[in-house]
């Protein structure tokens, strides 16, 4: 399997470009414009007194926190470092054989699968429907137990990222629970992303208990604005829960990361203030994408937009030409179920948008490279 690149390495555009990594603008990593809540800010400049000390393996004050804010028992949390790590344990730590996604996604779910000795099936959303989830079409599949060929173990799960990356499309939080009411009748695993869920509450499965044999990821990366900690949350009744963290490496999160994300979670304001600029900005931004000769834009729920290059434009040459002038943007071409013209963009400042707006007119009008 060829393994698509991830976005957020300002590091290595940095030193390919030599310009410092301040004036490297990262459209390819979908972090809140307005970056960490001052409060997170603050908890890690008092950091110092923890480095002298291992991390607490429970996590306990984050868990507890999360608890807290969620109004479940802690026992129903596990913290990793990241949501990728999560994501890494989970088809080990359940059994998974053979894992059913929903494309197009996220590539780090298949490459998890492929890690681990499994197989991965995937139905894709259509291009004319907006790249909407079918999610009928997969619960038809579940129902038959469909699998690609017949000597396939059985498919063992499920997955859905919701809102989904890199399309933005988001499903309704009552279409999830009937998918997942369904894989647990079926004797299936429910895994759902939910890491750019902060920005589309009306998606997230998480306002009620969840059903059985179902697992919620959660991040810290996207709407907290804390890629460099790395720390992120799972989701699921204590016994499931109980497992994952039995294949978890000790003192997976560090103690800046996990003291960090509790005053980031408790932030209302900060969060208040990020979801307003987010609806406003994005619909601005997708307004002035659509501008652009020949471009097409899809709907988003999260703080990214998903859009099509102009007919005999390739997004590979444009994300290259964009990137020698300092803007890395995310390239999809090779997503499973996009095309050569497909990008992703986060939404970022005002001011960065225009910036991008501005050297992709020059470009699309034929400015060159």
């Amino acid at each position: 399997m060829t393994r698509i690149g991830h976005g957020g390495d300002v590091y290595a555009a940095a030193r390919e470009l030599g310009r410092d990594l301040h004036r490297v603008i990262d459209f390819s990593a979908s972090i809140n414009p307005l970056g960490p809540s001052p409060a997170a800010v603050r908890t890690l400049r008092a950091a110092e007194a923890w480095l002298g000390h291992y991390p607490d393996p429970a996590c306990w004050a984050l868990r507890q926190a999360l608890a807290a804010y969620w109004d479940r028992p802690s026992e129903e949390f596990l913290v990793g470092n990241g949501s990728t790590e999560l994501i890494h344990l989970l088809p080990r730590a359940l059994g998974i054989k053979h894992l059913m996604l929903i494309g197009p996604t996220f590539s780090e779910y298949a490459e998890a699968m492929t890690r681990s000795g499994g197989q991965v099936s995937m139905l894709l959303a259509n291009r004319a429907d907006g790249y909407r989830p079918p999610l009928e079409t997969v619960r038809a599949a579940l129902k038959q137990r469909r699998q690609p060929a017949s000597d396939a173990p059985a498919i063992g799960a499920v997955l859905l990222c919701n809102p989904n990356s890199p399309t933005g499309q988001a499903c309704e939080a009552e279409a999830v629970r009937t998918l997942a009411r369904l894989a647990a009748r079926r004797g299936l695993w429910c895994i759902v992303d939910e890491s750019f869920a902060e920005y589309a509450d009306h998606a997230s499965i998480l306002s009620e208990p969840l059903p059985a044999r179902t697992i919620v990821l959660r991040s810290f990366t996207k709407f907290y604005g804390l890629p460099g900690l790395r720390v992120g949350y799972a989701m699921a009744k204590p016994a499931v829960i109980a497992g994952i963290a039995a294949q978890q490496p000790p003192w997976s999160v560090n103690m800046l990361a996990q003291r960090t994300a509790v005053a980031a979670l408790q932030d209302v304001r900060h969060a208040g203030r990020s979801l307003h600029f987010m609806e406003r900005e994005r619909a601005r931004f997708r307004t002035a994408l659509t501008r652009l000769p020949g471009c097409t834009v899809f709907p988003s729920a999260a703080n990214f937009l998903l859009m099509e290059l102009p007919v005999g434009q390739k997004s590979t040459a444009v994300v290259a030409a964009l990137r020698r002038k300092g803007l890395l943007i995310r390239d999809c071409s090779q997503v499973p179920g996009l095309n050569a013209r497909s990008m992703r963009v986060a939404v970022r400042s005002r001011a960065d948008n225009d910036r991008l707006l501005r050297a992709l007119s020059v470009l699309l009008r034929g400015g060159g490279a």
